[in-house]
């Protein structure tokens, strides 16, 4: 009897049980881990940044993403524009991450869209999977924060320094905390301009 033969990519994408051992996904990686170690070694920004577009899905003008610099596979990765990346951003994309527009991401940020069974039958066969995770346009990602698989953030958002998002925040929401929990909205300022900078700093 004929072994069945998965598209383990595809099931990886979707969200289910893949190994990530075939051949064809290590190989991916390894070669998204060579063009990372270039990147990370390169001193010229200029170059760095079309070393960048070699390496996401899709990078928006006027953003940036400081090595040093980690991810998988880096082509399910999407970064909107004007979104500034600190140093030292982790991202684990067995699914998609989706970045959006003027978002602020601090350093050591983690962004683990993968994950494993916890059951230990399924985990010790190699088999693992991945959730999307998906930050909306004007977010704030505070230094050291984790984001967990399957998780959105919302549209001008900000997530503490340091916390583990375990769920969904909603849209203009301050979350904060291991695990995170919504502490308040965001300020607004209706009608402020750069010229002005007597405002509230929180």
């Amino acid at each position: 009897m004929a072994t069945p033969t998965f598209d383990e990519r595809g099931l990886m994408l979707d969200g289910k049980l893949y190994d990530s051992t075939v051949p064809e996904l290590a190989r991916e990686r390894e070669s998204c881990c060579e063009k990372i170690i270039d990147f990370n070694c390169e001193r010229n920004a200029q170059k760095r940044l079309e070393m960048l577009k070699d390496i996401v899905g899709n990078l928006g003008e006027n953003s940036c993403i400081l090595p040093p610099f980690r991810c998988d596979y880096g082509k399910y990765i999407s970064v909107g524009h004007d979104t500034f990346v600190n140093y030292n951003l982790t991202v684990l994309d067995a699914n998609y991450v989706k970045i959006g527009n003027h978002v602020l991401i601090g350093p050591n940020v983690q962004l683990i869209a993968a994950t494993h069974p916890t059951d230990p039958l399924i985990r010790n066969s190699l088999v693992e999977y991945g959730l999307p995770i998906v930050i909306k346009d004007g977010a704030w990602i505070g230094a050291g924060a984790t984001i967990l698989p399957g998780i959105t953030i919302g549209e001008n958002s900000v997530v503490g320094a340091a916390s583990v998002v375990t769920r969904d925040v909603p849209d203009n929401t301050i979350v904060a905390g291991n695990p995170a929990r919504v502490i308040r909205k965001v300020s607004e300022h209706p009608g402020w301009t750069r010229e002005q900078r007597d405002v509230p700093l929180n």
